[in-house]
Parts: structure tokens; C-alpha cells; sequence
């Protein structure tokens, strides 16, 4: 339902946001605004704020943004229309009337729910019956004791299905005034199902076990039922897509799953009911699962309302793991800032409920501890689909991973992908080198390790100046960036190469996932970011004034442009001296093992290093000519 954008605002205005907030969220009050613990992801500093004076809520940490209606939302997984109405009721406004149209199909639905409602009802108490007597011993059997049983309000479908029509239309009488159900309605529900013959329409489910599923809300919208003893049929089957439920968006247990969300718990996805059942019995109140398909994008976009990584359990022989990788490339190109997927590889052959039953919760609990980042499940798939022997294979493995992460449509994120995969590739193509080269290196280490921190004549070398001079370096550089984050997704791969001293490397880190997680930050917003994180001695000292003095462009204010120019400036010089470094290691490498096509790839990679010092040298004497006219004048 579409609402009139002046009845928006008057919400807006008549609800108090930092009272809506503080209702889940402890707030302490700093000046204009209030801020306390994000809701959405853990943290243990506080970097959520509310400014009640322009209607907002903002988390330096997670990105999470939005209005009251939209903490509603997120805070209780509601949907739109929802979050409207029970603001409103609390603001003492009233909804705007539907038309006709969407009048008759509310009512539709709520006839549709309340059916439903009864179905389950009739469905649990013949669970009980004598009829029920196999079903409830295979319950039992699979170790569900009446607690559990009762909890997921489980059923049984008689066989022939039963006088579905007239046990529902006995136990609607108060509802429907004793007036018949229409047969079209049952159907419409998913409770019965038509012939292709001229044959009356029949029950869908018989003979079967039969789970509710709810809606987020907890109202019973369908069912799932499992074949009791051996037969053709399948297995299970599920209601089929009805106007109360949609398979490709609903998940099992998600209205208690969910709850557990917001208390902290995690969200694993699982395969079956009786894994989720099992997840819920051992402690894990956020089990759910799909129903019987792969995952969704819209499950995946209704998980990412309640948790900002679940994590979802295959079984991990070959054909778990090749579903772990059919889900991580699926969901690629809709990850966003902050929300992603862990994948938890059980031992093969075991599924939750399984290895529940005969290793208990703690194995469990140590699978989910385990679960691994969607990168690696990346990384893992295509460093495992061909050999990467030779450099040929190798920049085909470049080319693979580079491709995958250009698949995702976030900029930010894929940017991060993109310099996750380089590093990876670096870090393992520089180890494969090492191996096979151990022998000559450790002949160089030999030669020179008997004079550490010696200039070439023999004497102590004095580090505590160059070391004061490489810090400064680190500093300028984080001191250009914190005064202008804008520029810190554009330097992404650069700032990923930098080689930071501890500290400096932690709040190298906190920047670059503030950036990541937020847009259209600026200087006062990245001091604000890192006094409420405990870090503000750290980048005091990057914005020390002595810092500053050396680096003029690091300094706030400057235009962007100069700021870009002397970053730009700053890395070319690094990139020189690791160039340099690689030339001298070729060459000594070179003349161990030198063959035509080798001496031919030195001397080219010594042509790009010469370029690239001669572009720092121009750079570097029209710098001086600047700082020799502006001393002149």
C-alpha cells in the first residue's frame, strides 16, 4: 500500500526517534545527539548515533542508516506497511483508507490466514489421534519429545487426506457464522488440489507428517509434508505458491529465527526441517532452512534483514562442497557493504541433525565456529579448479578471480574483493618463488648475516632517525586520508600495500572499513569515528602538527586535487623502491639461472623502473622550483 508522503512525515514528526530507539538501544546523550551500541552488528565501542533534531540514526561502524520507520523495519523485520501502521497507532494517527481494491484483498488474505490457522489445528490434534499413532512413533523415533512436538505445532494428514472441507468448515463455524467454505478457497489455500480429470478436487497432503510454515509474523501460511513409510511418491512435498505464500521468499522457522537474530544469535541456514528442529533442541534458537530448493535471492535479501553474515551448513563431501560453491557464486553480485555469507563444511555425510545426534551441540558448535568467509570459498574454487603451474595458468587464475569480483555490483565492495584476490595471489605466488629458490636465498642470508644494521665498512648503523623518518611517512600518508575520506576507496589497492607499524596498520584498517561502510564522510566525521572507538591518541598523532608541517597537502582544507596529487606522489615513490628491490633480486636470480627469454624480461622490467624514476624526478624538481619560488616571494 502506497501512503501519502505528508502522512509519512507527520509520523516522522510525532514519534520521538531517540525514544523509539531507546527502547532496544542504551543511549547517552552528547550535545545534539545520542549515541550508544550499533543494534547491528556487534561491537564493544559505541558508534551508532541518533540526531533527533534531523531524524536520523547513523552507525560509523556498520553503515546501517535510516528513519524511525526504517529501525522498525530492520529492529523487528516488519515489513513497510507494517512499521507504518503501528507507528501511526502510537502517534495517535490514523492510516489512510484503502481503496476497494486493496480493501477485498486484505480481507482475502486474513480469510485465507485464518483457514489456515484452523487447518494446522486439526492437523496437530490428528498427530494424536489413533490414526496419527505411526507419525507420532516416527517423531519420537527421530528423538522429538512432546515438548518439541508441540512447540513446532507438528501434524498429521490422514490417509486419504480426510473431509478436509467439512473438519475446517466445524471448526470455522464461530469465524464463518456455520457458512460453507467454497471449495475454490481450499484450493486457492494450497489444501486441496485439482484433477485433470473431471474428478472432485482432492486433498494435497495424506498420509504424511506435516510441518507449519510461517510467515515472519508466525502466521501459518503452509505446510510441508513428509511420506510416512516407502513409496514412489516423493519424499516431501510443500504447499504450492499461494496469495499467503511465495517458496522462493519464505524460510522455515524464520519468525523465532529471527527474534534470536536480534538477541545476537546467528543465523544458520540449514537443508531440512528436522535439521532446523535439531539446531533449535541443541540451542541454536536461528535455525532455518529453505524449502526444498537452493537458496534465493530473495531468501538471501531476508536473511540480510536480520543478520549481516549467516551461516549456511553443507555437508562436506564432494557434492556439499560443490553447493557450498553454486551458493557463494549466486550471491557475488548482491553483496553490499557489510553483508555477506559464512559457510560452515560438516563432515561428510552429516547434516545438523545428524551430527547433533551423535556428537552433540559442542561439535556443532565447533562446526559454526569454523564457518569460513564467502572469499575464501571463492578463492578455494577457483584455486582448485586448474593447475597454476606456470605463469600462464597462473595470470589465468588472475584473470578468474578478477572476473568473479567484477561480478559484484557494489563498487565498494567489489573493490575489496579485487585487492583481496591480488594479495592472495602475491602472498601465494611469492611463497611458490621461495620454495624453489630456499637454496640461493639462504646462500644470500649466509653472506650477509653476519653484519645486521652495518653500513658497508663495518659500522653500527644509527636506525632511530630512519625509523622516526618512516614512521613520519606512514603518518602523512594516514593524515592525507583521514582529512579526505573520499579519497580512500579511490587509493584502495595502494593503501593495501602500504606497510604500516602496528598501530598505525590498526587504524589504517578502522578507516578503511569506515569508508567502506559509509559515503559522503568527511574529516570531522572520521575524528568523531575514532574517539568513540578508543583510538583518538593514535590519530592524534597522525594529525600531529609536526606531521603536518612536513606533508602541507595532508593538511584539512586542502583542495582535493592537491591532496590527490601528493598521495599519487607518495605512492609512485613507493612503488619505485619496490621495483628497484624486485630488479636486484631478478638480476641476482638471473645470474644463477639465466636463459635468453629471462635476460630479455629483466631488462624490460628495467626500462618500466627507469620510466618510472624518471616521472618521480620530474615530479620531484617541479616541487622544488614551487618551494624555491614560494620562498623567493
Amino acid at each position: 500500500m502506497a501512503f501519502p508522503p505528508r502522512f509519512l512525515d507527520e509520523i516522522r514528526a510525532r514519534t520521538g526517534l531517540a525514544e523509539i530507539i531507546g527502547r532496544r538501544v542504551k543511549l547517552t546523550r552528547r550535545g545534539r545527539e545520542h549515541t550508544g551500541l550499533c543494534p547491528f552488528h556487534n561491537e564493544k565501542t559505541p558508534s551508532f548515533t541518533v540526531n533527533e533534531e534531523k531524524g536520523f540514526f547513523h552507525c560509523f561502524g556498520c553503515g546501517a542508516h535510516g528513519d524511525v520507520i526504517g529501525f522498525v523495519m530492520r529492529t523487528e523485520g516488519t515489513p513497510f506497511p507494517e512499521a507504518v501502521g503501528r507507528l501511526a497507532a502510537e502517534a495517535g494517527l490514523e492510516v489512510p483508507v484503502q481503496s476497494p481494491e486493496e480493501r477485498v484483498r486484505e480481507e482475502r488474505r486474513a480469510g485465507l490466514t485464518d483457514i489456515m490457522e484452523a487447518a494446522a489445528d486439526w492437523y496437530r490434534a490428528e498427530l494424536q489421534a489413533p490414526e496419527g499413532r505411526a507419525a507420532l512413533d516416527y517423531l519420537r523415533q527421530r528423538g522429538l519429545d512432546d515438548k518439541t512436538i508441540a512447540a513446532f505445532r507438528l501434524g498429521f494428514a490422514p490417509e486419504g487426506g480426510g473431509n478436509v472441507k467439512q473438519a475446517l468448515e466445524s471448526r470455522m463455524s464461530s469465524v464463518t457464522g456455520g457458512r460453507q467454505i467454497e471449495l475454490a478457497t481450499l484450493i486457492e489455500a494450497g489444501l486441496l488440489r485439482t484433477s485433470d480429470d473431471d474428478r472432485a478436487p482432492y486433498p494435497l497432503f495424506r498420509n504424511r507428517v506435516l510441518f507449519p510454515i510461517t510467515d515472519r509474523r508466525g502466521r501459518v501460511v503452509a505446510f510441508g509434508g513428509r511420506l510416512m513409510g516407502e513409496a514412489k511418491a516423493a519424499k516431501y512435498i510443500n504447499s504450492p505458491d499461494t496469495p499467503l505464500f511465495h517458496k522462493s521468499r519464505t524460510l522455515y522457522n524464520l519468525a523465532d529465527a529471527r527474534r534470536a537474530a536480534y538477541d545476537g544469535e546467528p543465523l544458520i541456514v540449514a537443508e531440512g526441517y528436522m535439521d532446523v528442529i535439531a539446531l533449535v533442541r541443541a540451542g541454536f534458537r536461528g535455525g532455518v532452512a529453505p524449502l526444498g530448493t537452493a537458496l534465493t535471492e530473495l531468501q538471501l535479501a531476508e536473511l540480510w534483514r536480520h543478520t549481516s553474515e549467516p551461516i549456511l551448513c553443507f555437508d562436506g563431501d564432494e557434492a556439499g562442497r560443490r553447493a557450498a560453491a553454486r551458493v557463494a557464486v549466486r550471491t557475488l553480485p548482491l553483496l553490499t557493504p557489510g553483508k555477506s555469507l559464512r559457510f560452515a563444511l560438516l563432515r561428510p555425510g552429516e547434516d545438523p541433525d545428524s551430527l547433533i545426534a551423535k556428537d552433540g551441540k559442542k561439535a556443532m558448535q565447533a562446526a559454526l565456529d569454523q564457518a569460513r568467509p564467502l572469499a575464501d570459498v571463492i578463492w578455494d574454487l577457483e584455486v582448485g579448479l586448474k593447475p597454476v603451474d606456470t605463469p600462464e595458468q597462473r595470470a589465468d587464475l588472475d584473470r578468474r578471480l578478477d572476473e568473479a569480483a567484477r561480478g559484484i555490483a557494489d563498487s565498494r565492495v567489489q573493490s575489496y574483493y579485487r585487492n583481496e584476490f591480488r594479495t592472495r595471489l602475491w602472498e601465494t605466488f611469492r611463497a611458490h618463488r621461495a620454495g624453489g629458490r630456499q637454496t640461493m636465498r639462504a646462500r644470500t642470508a649466509e653472506r650477509t648475516s653476519w653484519r645486521p644494521n652495518a653500513t658497508q665498512d663495518g659500522r653500527p648503523v644509527d636506525t632511530s632517525k630512519t625509523d622516526i623518518a618512516r614512521r613520519r611517512g606512514q603518518q602523512v600518508v594516514l593524515a592525507a586520508l583521514a582529512n579526505n575520506p573520499s579519497l580512500v576507496s579511490e587509493f584502495s589497492d595502494e593503501i593495501n600495500l602500504l606497510e604500516l607499524d602496528g598501530d598505525l596498520d590498526n587504524l589504517r584498517r578502522e578507516l578503511q572499513n569506515l569508508c567502506a561502510g559509509s559515503a559522503d564522510l568527511d574529516a570531522d566525521d572520521v575524528t568523531r569515528h575514532f574517539k568513540q572507538s578508543g583510538q583518538e591518541q593514535t590519530l592524534a598523532g597522525v594529525l600531529d602538527a609536526q606531521v603536518l608541517l612536513l606533508a602541507p597537502f595532508a593538511r584539512a582544507g586542502t583542495p582535493t586535487d592537491e591532496v590527490r596529487a601528493g598521495l599519487r606522489h607518495i605512492f609512485d615513490l613507493q612503488l619505485q623502491a619496490r621495483r628497484k628491490a624486485e630488479v636486484k633480486t631478478l638480476g641476482r636470480e638471473m645470474a644463477e639461472t639465466a636463459g635468453p627469454a629471462d635476460e630479455a624480461r629483466v631488462f624490460a622490467f628495467k626500462e618500466d623502473v627507469e620510466v618510472g624514476e624518471r616521472r618521480v624526478a620530474e615530479i620531484d624538481d617541479y616541487k622544488s622550483g614551487e618551494v624555491a619560488a614560494g620562498e623567493g616571494s
